[in-house]
């Protein structure tokens, strides 16, 4: 189980994904697989890492962001949404019980939030 609201989960959205995985094994040594849940995502593994800390998606859009474990996630996008966010993505699952949202915090960055299924 993941420590709670701590950033553990980055996502890279690239019109070229194959292009950024280069550019992230060459520059940086990550390493990336299939996700099984999610066809198309490339899971990305940092160095010094067990497993899978991110992932990297073909977008039409480039982004980078990163993601919170929270306890619960439609509470949390309540409470963010009080302090001034914007929710972008409304919770859905994100397969095998995993629960997101994308929030616009107010200082306009793009940030995630999830709750894994093991919660």
């Amino acid at each position: 189980m993941s420590a709670i609201n701590k950033v553990d989960w980055f996502q890279i959205g690239a019109a070229e994904s194959a292009e950024a995985e280069r550019f992230y094994s060459e520059v940086f040594g990550w390493t990336f697989s299939g996700d099984d849940d999610t066809p198309g995502y490339r899971l990305a593994t940092t160095p010094g890492q067990a497993g899978p800390s991110g992932g990297l998606t073909a977008s039409p859009s480039s982004h980078a962001i990163f993601f919170i474990n929270v306890p619960d996630t439609a509470e949390a996008c309540h409470r963010a949404e009080a302090a001034g966010a914007k929710v972008l993505v409304a919770p859905q699952d994100g397969g095998g019980g995993l629960i997101f949202a994308h929030l616009l915090d107010p200082s306009g960055n793009l940030i995630g939030i999830y709750t894994p299924a093991d919660h």
